[in-house]
C-alpha cells in the first residue's frame, strides 16, 4: 500500500485480494468495507499521527457505501482518496471516492461511502471526547 498527500485529501492504494472477488468476479461488499478500512489506517493510526491514540479505542457509528460501478482485481491497486467531512465532539466522518488503478481524479469514482467513527473509552465503555490533537489534526483534512 502507498499513500501520499494532495490537496484534494488524503490518497492510499489498497490492493484488491483474489479472496475479495465475488462469483460475479467483483469486488464483494463486505470486502469492499474491509478495503476502506485499510486504506484509512495509515492515514489516521500510524505511529507519527495525533490520531494514533483512536488505536486504544474508537468504533464506527455509522458506514454507507454507494456503487456507482464496479471494480474488479484488475484494478487493484485501487486508489482511495479520504477527507474529513466533519469533526463533533466525540466523533468524526470521513468521505471516500474509490478508484481503478491510473485514473485520474477527473474520472467519476466507482465507489463513494462514508464512515463516521467515535472516539471510545474502553476502560469505561463509554464515549470520549476527541483530545485538541485529534480535533486538530482531523480538521486540517476537512475540505474548504
Amino acid at each position: 500500500m502507498s499513500e501520499g498527500y494532495h490537496a484534494e485529501g488524503y490518497h492510499a492504494e489498497v490492493e484488491v485480494r483474489w479472496s475479495d472477488m465475488d462469483v460475479f468476479q467483483h469486488i464483494n461488499h463486505a470486502r469492499m468495507v474491509t478495503l476502506l478500512e485499510e486504506a484509512r489506517i495509515p492515514w489516521l493510526f500510524e505511529d507519527d499521527r495525533p490520531t494514533v491514540t483512536l488505536r486504544d479505542g474508537a468504533v464506527v457509528a455509522d458506514l454507507h457505501v454507494r456503487y456507482r460501478g464496479q471494480l474488479r482485481h484488475s484494478d487493484s491497486p485501487l486508489d482511495v482518496l479520504m477527507w474529513v467531512e466533519k469533526v463533533r465532539a466525540v466523533d468524526f466522518t470521513i468521505c471516500y471516492e474509490v478508484r481503478p488503478k491510473g485514473v485520474g481524479i477527473s474520472v467519476p469514482p466507482s465507489i463513494i461511502a462514508s464512515t463516521q467513527i467515535a472516539a471510545f473509552d474502553v476502560d469505561t465503555q463509554r464515549l470520549r471526547r476527541l483530545t485538541d490533537g485529534e480535533r486538530g489534526y482531523l480538521k486540517s483534512w476537512q475540505r474548504v
